[in-house]
């Protein structure tokens, strides 16, 4: 499938799953808002009942009017003409918002205009049997007083009610519209991984393919060596000319070390990851140890006219690490500086001691590296692209060793690059032994 034609779906996809998921939000705020308004009517006629069934009790033939005022989104103040028992308020209470079907718990208030004060409060659970005793008001750890107290009216009284879990017990009536949102939810994190999981396919592939272009480009050209190579060998009157001979066998010799070598670092490096690492620590000079690398290095150095500056930190550096794999990355990362360098390559290691570790860098003055591409440099196999120019020898392995082996001697590896300015390596690895 195209590359275009996969954009386009997961596009189209995005678009829909985020249209649904619009549409779920807002009707879900739109059933949140009729709930809430469905169930502050409710209280509101049962509240107002109730004002009228204390009326009803003492015999007052007073009218009224728009009793229930709300104070905030969860407590109502209620003007009531007479006095107001106490002892049977709470049973109006429970059997008005029973019979209007509101099963949320609340705490009162009771204000007397003649003391001019609030003088009695309690708490109400709906699964607990009523109780005869009220709290007195003084005891605020059991009945808090209200959070927005409303201004002391002469002459009338009224009660306060207070619903603290009104939120709650509205969420708890929408036990429907949470499930389908949760299902929906469960669907978006389906697909956002089946996206991701296509998109990861999808590189994989991409890497597999390049990988193989990658093998095929670096198999070609000592395999069509060897191959000019055997037929010259085969020729009857090359045993007269000996030096061109053992000129020849010398080729097909160097190619076929540089075939196994290439198979050995593809096999090396599933072995590394099959397998539990094994690693041989042991005290190491690291001044000394990049020194040694530099100077196997040379003839290659030499070979590519390349300049090499060492600033290596004024105070000896020992650390406890693998011998053979620190070389190894040593060895990467300047053979990495080589391959992406033009002409007269300029690379430059230095080391800074720092605490409980040691800072290595590598850097060098060739393509650099596009900050798209940056993140992906240490994945395995993959390769930055550069065309159909295949001027870059290499698996993509290197760098993808060098960050195993450096998370398994605990440490970590950055790249700082700027596109045809440069690129640096920093390597953080721990001396404390």
């Amino acid at each position: 499938m195209k590359r275009s034609t996969i954009r386009f779906i997961i596009i189209l996809a995005t678009i829909s799953l985020i249209g649904i998921v619009f549409t779920q939000t807002f009707w879900f705020y739109k059933a949140f808002h009729f709930q809430q308004t469905d169930l502050d009517q409710r209280i509101h006629i049962a509240l107002s009942s109730v004002a009228e069934r204390i009326l009803i009790l003492n015999n007052n033939p007073s009218t009224l009017v728009n009793p229930v005022n709300q104070i905030t989104s969860n407590s109502y103040r209620v003007m009531v003409n007479d006095i107001i028992d106490s002892k049977k308020l709470e049973l109006h209470l429970r059997d008005e918002l029973k019979y209007r079907r509101v099963y949320a718990d609340f705490r009162y208030w009771i204000y007397d205009c003649v003391t001019e004060k609030i003088i009695y409060g309690n708490d109400v659970h709906f699964n607990e049997k009523p109780q005869d005793k009220q709290q007195q008001l003084n005891d605020t750890t059991v009945v808090p007083m209200p959070e927005v107290m409303p201004e002391f009216t002469k002459d009338n009284y009224f009660f306060i009610i207070q619903f603290p879990s009104l939120q709650s017990y509205m969420l708890g009536n929408m036990d429907i519209w949470i499930f389908s949102s949760i299902v929906l939810l469960i669907v978006v994190i389906f697909f956002a991984y089946t996206l991701f999981a296509i998109l990861k396919q999808k590189r994989l592939s991409e890497i597999q393919r390049d990988f193989i272009n990658n093998m095929t480009h670096e198999f070609k050209t000592p395999i069509a060596t060897i191959a000019i190579s055997s037929e010259v060998l085969m020729k009857p009157n090359i045993i007269e000319k000996p030096e061109r001979l053992l000129n020849y066998a010398t080729i097909i010799q160097d190619e076929t070390k540089r075939l196994k070598n290439q198979v050995e670092r593809v096999l090396q490096m599933a072995t590394l990851e099959k397998e539990d690492l094994k690693l041989n620590f042991e005290v190491l000079d690291l001044h000394k140890l990049i020194e040694k690398v530099m100077a196997n290095m040379e003839a290659l150095l030499r070979k590519v006219n390349a300049t090499l500056t060492l600033k290596l930190d004024e105070t000896p550096i020992a650390l406890r690490a693998d011998k053979l794999h620190l070389t190894n990355i040593i060895y990467n990362l300047v053979d990495n500086a080589l391959k992406y360098s033009k002409e007269n390559p300029e690379i430059t290691i230095s080391t800074v001691a720092k605490r409980n570790g040691v800072e290595i860098a590598v850097a060098d003055k060739g393509i650099g590296i596009a900050p798209d591409m940056k993140r992906r440099i240490f994945d395995k196999f993959y390769r930055v692209p550069t065309g159909d120019v295949h001027d870059v020898k290499g698996f993509g392995l290197g760098l993808s060793y060098v960050k195993l082996m450096i998370e398994a001697h605990k440490g970590t590896v950055k790249a700082q690059s700027v596109l045809k300015e440069g690129t640096t390596f920093v390597i953080y690895l721990p001396t404390n032994f």
